[in-house]
């Protein structure tokens, strides 16, 4: 079994904690608010549009709907898809959830078949991709009225199932597991004053600047494997 997982969250520190999730499988879906104590900051809120007054009401993970889902569909054989899922696991196991199933991690998948993307961030893929083209379809097959949002679980949950589907046109489960788990090596840098420039070129123009990222802490895994590979030669 496929299901599709997302999570919005208060912020993405050590303290933080889910303020949303969805769950798509083929058949069915579960979305709702979670409300774990914490405080939403406007800085989030600025992202996902999630309030403090929305979640008022709203149950503790351990107590909502998407527990009991999440619980039991925890088996070996199911596989949780979610973009840069990792994340997303590490925010439940706060909670002491444990998946037994396995993972596909689309963001890391598209990095591998993909080539070339200005950013592989999800809002990114949905629109580089055309993948907004089948978002009618899939809403009308689940029965949601709503159009989708980004960085609204649901939304976004459904945005995945549809970047999986794409990515099964070049690559089947099996292949998509063993890819999650294969860090990617990197050509050029996505963001920062050498955007679009190649690593290996900055290397050798400006080896300072590669080396003070890589000792940054917070830095992709991904990225910091391709530094250290062109640094090493």
């Amino acid at each position: 079994m496929l299901i599709f997982l997302d999570l919005e969250t208060t912020g993405i520190t050590a303290e933080d904690r889910v303020c949303s999730i969805a769950l798509v499988d083929e058949k069915s879906f579960v979305y709702e608010f979670i409300n774990e104590g914490k405080k939403i900051p406007p800085t989030a809120s600025a992202i996902h549009h999630i309030t403090n007054e929305m979640i008022q009401r709203a149950p503790e993970l351990v107590k909502s709907q998407s527990w009991g889902y999440l619980q039991e569909h925890n088996l070996n054989e199911n596989i949780i898809i979610g973009h840069n899922v990792s994340f997303d696991i590490e925010m439940l196991e706060k909670k002491g959830f444990v998946w037994q199933g396995e993972l596909i991690d689309t963001m890391r998948v598209a990095k591998h078949l993909i080539e070339e993307c200005d950013s592989y961030a999800l809002q990114n893929l949905r629109y580089e991709l055309k993948l907004y083209k089948k978002e009618s379809n899939i809403l009308q097959n689940y029965g949601i009225k709503d159009a989708i949002e980004a960085h609204n679980a649901l939304g976004d949950a459904l945005v995945v199932k549809l970047l999986f589907e794409y990515l099964s046109e070049f690559s089947n489960v099996d292949e998509m597991l063993e890819l999650t788990h294969k860090k990617v090596l990197l050509n050029k840098f996505s963001f920062g004053k050498y955007k679009e420039r190649y690593i290996e070129e900055i290397v050798l123009n400006d080896r300072a600047y590669i080396e003070w990222m890589y000792g940054l802490q917070d830095i992709d895994e991904d990225l910091r494997y391709s530094l250290e590979y062109y640094l090493e030669g």
